[in-house]
């Protein structure tokens, strides 16, 4: 196994890339699911806490899937059964979700670990087959396989220790990928992973349509009119609209120029993702409320909506940032501010989908000069700095002048 380029030109998604996507959209739903019934029978708090242990599963597995693939995606017959192992581990864990919002971890854990130990499978395989960067290999390999053995203790701690145990194993986890590339950073694609994040964000605002259209339609197949619905059906549009615009405003891989910056712009994606699928839950909550099938008023079903709306915005602010020219710098922020008050007008989604679209109108308007910036570059072939590690030279795509990260 030996590593791919990170200079290679053209590089996109594979089709085995694709079909590993197609089991977390299942995570997803279900994850999500979870969540939307929770808050409409009045237990959010716990409903909250269920869908973030269940979606940092979904999400882990899936980044180091994706990060790995970028760096040492062979296509070879081992690497394809590795993966498809991967998936059948994603698709246990997914079908054990219900039980661990119940507080029984048993499937999930298994179907995690199988996951994560398929990964060591490929690391060791990266060690053996790549010197240069065998001593990440190895850190990585050692890494899961202590925590996988503590997930597997997991499932004997008392269950007042469950969830403060639970946040301390993702804590481990988070570590293990720092560890590892201080000893020598896997040379993974920055272009590739931005159209993984890309593709994945996507998925999250295909969860939050669906949520929100199957809603709709139980809605109006059990007696409910169009009008009972109508303002959560024209702001979720807007939403979720907005949302996709919003972070697709701009390329992507030139963010990746630095230590620092490519891992909080790859853990805090976190919050981009499992807020964007938050926003479904919460479209499917406020159908609920509006036609009468919720336990809960019409400030909280709101709030299901306009919280996710508003973290989504403000981590978005956090990892890529936005045009500064025309004042527009701090309108996100702004704006997810006033989402925030939205709950309180009795008509939280329609409002909330009018301030986002506004949000974007004004942002491209105002910061037009920096939008068309970045599409004549990307128009005329030119890219910004590729890293082969994030602790590396930055090294400049052909006619490019290089600059350190």
């Amino acid at each position: 196994m030996t590593p791919r380029s990170p200079l290679e030109p053209h590089r996109a998604a594979t089709p085995l890339e694709l079909f590993f996507d197609l089991v977390f959209v299942v995570a997803i739903a279900i994850a999500a699911g979870g969540l939307h019934h929770g808050v409409a029978e009045g237990h959010a708090a716990e409903a909250v806490v269920g869908y973030v242990m269940a979606f940092f599963g979904i999400w882990w597995a899936w980044m180091n899937f994706s990060w790995f693939a970028s760096a040492y995606d062979t296509d070879d017959v081992p690497y394809r059964l590795a993966v498809l192992l991967q998936m059948t581990g994603a698709l246990i864990f997914a079908a054990g979700l219900p039980a661990m919002a119940e507080g029984h971890f048993l499937v999930g854990v298994v179907g995690y670990v199988i996951m994560r130990l398929a990964m060591v499978g490929q690391w060791l395989r990266a060690a053996a087959g790549d010197p240069s960067h065998a001593q990440a290999a190895r850190r990585y390999a050692l890494g899961i396989t202590v925590v996988q053995v503590a997930w597997v203790l997991y499932l004997w701690i008392p269950v007042a220790w469950q969830v403060p145990g639970f946040f301390f194993l993702v804590l481990c986890e988070l570590s293990v990928p720092v560890w590892a590339e201080r000893a020598s950073p896997t040379p993974w694609h920055p272009g590739h992973m931005a159209e993984r994040y890309g593709l994945f964000t996507i998925i999250v605002l295909g969860e939050s349509i669906l949520a929100a259209t199957v809603a709709v339609q139980s809605a109006l197949e059990g007696g409910a009119v169009l009008n009972e619905v109508l303002g959560v059906v024209v702001g979720g549009l807007l939403i979720v609209f907005s949302l996709w615009w919003l972070y697709f405003d701009r390329p992507m891989d030139d963010l990746l120029t630095s230590f620092r910056r490519v891992f909080v712009w790859a853990y805090g994606h976190l919050l981009v993702f499992a807020s964007a699928a938050a926003v479904g839950a919460g479209l499917a909550v406020a159908v609920d409320q509006a036609t009468h099938h919720a336990e809960i008023g019409r400030a909280m079903a709101g709030a299901a909506v306009a919280v996710p709306t508003a973290i989504y915005l403000v981590s978005l602010r956090m990892l890529h940032g936005w045009p500064a020219e025309g004042g527009t710098r701090f309108l996100g922020l702004v704006s997810a501010g006033l989402i925030l008050l939205t709950p309180f007008t009795g008509q939280a989604v329609l409002l909330t989908g009018l301030l986002l679209a506004g949000l974007l109108a004004v942002k491209l308007v105002g910061g037009q000069g920096g939008s068309a910036a970045v599409s004549r570059q990307v128009s005329s072939g030119v890219q910004g700095p590729i890293q082969i590690g994030p602790w590396r030279r930055s090294v400049a795509a052909p006619g490019v002048s290089s600059r350190g990260p």
